[in-house]
């Protein structure tokens, strides 16, 4: 089972990424709990955006309005729409799922399988 993640880039301010995650294996399709988040130097793996299990989405309040999480079961790949990017927006981006449990969860520690990151960068 493997992820992995692409679309990142250099972008500047107000411009727009689509990040993708593409998944081997069914790792898609049987794990309702998936997810992006991203790390910058020097700072903790932070939750951006994610499936909740009831299948909604839930977003950190840093990017609510501007990022869309999506997800394409058939074709096994997970996207991130980012729009209106701002410099604060950069760091090294990671798709996650947890296989492990049917709750889904907002604690990084709780995702086993990592995609291997995708660098955003945004200058002003």
């Amino acid at each position: 089972v493997q992820l992995v993640d692409s679309g990142g880039g250099s972008v500047q301010a107000g411009d727009s990424l689509t990040l993708s995650c593409t998944a081997s294996g069914d790792t898609l399709g049987s794990s309702n709990c998936m997810g992006w988040f991203r790390q910058a130097p020097g700072q903790e793996r932070e939750g951006v955006a994610r499936f909740q299990s009831d299948g909604t989405t839930t977003y950190a309040d840093s990017v609510k309005g501007r990022f869309t999480i999506s997800r394409d079961n058939a074709r096994s790949t997970l996207y991130l729409q980012m729009n209106s990017l701002k410099p604060e927006d950069t760091a090294m981006y990671y798709c996650a799922a947890d296989t492990a449990h049917l709750i889904c969860s907002e604690d990084v520690q709780r995702y086993n399988i990592w995609g291997q990151g995708t660098q955003v960068t945004v200058s002003s």
